[in-house]
């Protein structure tokens, strides 16, 4: 695909989703776009393990802007994966192809963190059959866990399982900051 017929893209999902960056113009997304090779080609890898990436201006994070994966369910080119790598070398049988972290990483993305997902499900739902693997702290980690999030009963809810765990409905949404000001 051209890249612009991907800005294209990118900017009717921008149109179209308004309340997810409010005080955000298309001018502002697109010099960052056209500008940062970086940053579009991880948005271009989002949008191919279908993330659907859209901009989102997060009310925890005043003065940034992010592309988050905004599809309705958990991206289905990252589902059935455990947490990290370690949670990888763990398993034995039945391994997973990968982990959250590590598809993370070759994306050029960092995995939502619970604030980040709380707030997220406060301008649309998401998650209502998925569930998404989310940035765990290091004390869970090191115990041997993993958080992950999902939206059931028109609620947001904070789940743990074991980071070597993982589920065919379960992926991981991540986001990439296009501007700090």
């Amino acid at each position: 695909m051209e890249k612009e017929d991907q800005v294209a893209i990118l900017k009717e999902r921008f149109n179209q989703n308004m309340a997810r960056h409010p005080a955000t113009t298309w001018a502002q997304v697109e010099e960052a776009l056209l500008n940062d090779e970086k940053l579009f080609s991880s948005i271009l890898k989002m949008e191919e393990t279908q993330g659907e990436p859209d901009v989102v201006r997060f009310a925890h994070l005043p003065g940034e802007l992010y592309y988050v994966d905004c599809s309705s369910e958990s991206p289905k080119g990252r589902r059935s994966i455990c947490y990290d790598q370690a949670a990888l070398n763990k398993r034995k049988k039945n391994k997973p192809t990968s982990s959250a972290e590590q598809i993370a990483s070759e994306l050029g993305i960092e995995l939502l963190t619970e604030v980040d997902y709380v707030f997220l499900q406060t301008i649309a739902h998401f998650d209502e059959k998925t569930s998404s693997w989310l940035h765990t702290p290091k004390e869970i980690r090191e115990l041997g866990g993993a958080i992950f999030g999902d939206k059931r009963f028109g609620r947001t809810f904070i789940y743990h399982n074991a980071a070597d765990s993982y589920y065919s409905v379960r992926g991981f949404r991540g986001k990439i900051l296009i501007e700090n000001k």
